[in-house]
């Protein structure tokens, strides 16, 4: 049974995401988008492979690369990049500091709310020495990483 519900949750975060993606990557900013998401992905791959491997975290199933990997491929490499990629590509930069705010809150409380849930229900995850406000935290952390990556890559494009 755990298996199944492992696998559907899996894929579904799978064809879920590049849904998003093809929704809300406008042709023109593909791009901005490509760039946003490899970066998230460098970042990830760092702080994923120190959680797990300092035995913070562990993802007792996963899809793919599970003999290779002890992390999670599918959230550590693409789901969290692309939502990260749709965080960038909307941020509300004219808007004044407690939208800004409210908009790193909800993209980061909602992640953290889906690992909760995962957490409990599934076995695709598993606390060791790790607690939700630190995933909230370094998820937040993350995108404003990617935040500053992203406006310094292209100012020029954003200025004019």
């Amino acid at each position: 049974m755990f298996k199944k519900v492992e696998k559907i949750i899996e894929i579904t975060a799978w064809i879920g995401t590049v849904l998003l993606l093809i929704k809300f990557v406008p042709k023109h900013r593909i791009r901005e988008a490509q760039v946003i998401f490899l970066f998230k992905q460098v970042i990830t791959w760092l702080f994923g492979l120190i959680v797990v491997e300092k035995n913070l975290i562990s993802y007792p199933k996963r899809l793919f690369f599970s003999k290779t990997n002890k992390s999670s491929f599918t959230f550590e490499y693409f789901v969290y990049p692309a939502l990260c990629t749709i965080f960038n590509l909307y941020y509300p930069e004219k808007k004044n500091n407690l939208i800004k705010l409210l908009y790193y809150f909800f993209h980061s409380g909602l992640i953290t709310a889906f690992e909760l849930l995962m957490l409990k229900y599934t076995k695709l995850i598993k606390y060791k020495k790790w607690t939700w406000y630190w995933s909230l935290s370094t998820i937040w952390f993350t995108y404003y990483l990617s935040h500053l990556y992203h406006s310094w890559f292209f100012k020029k494009q954003i200025q004019s």
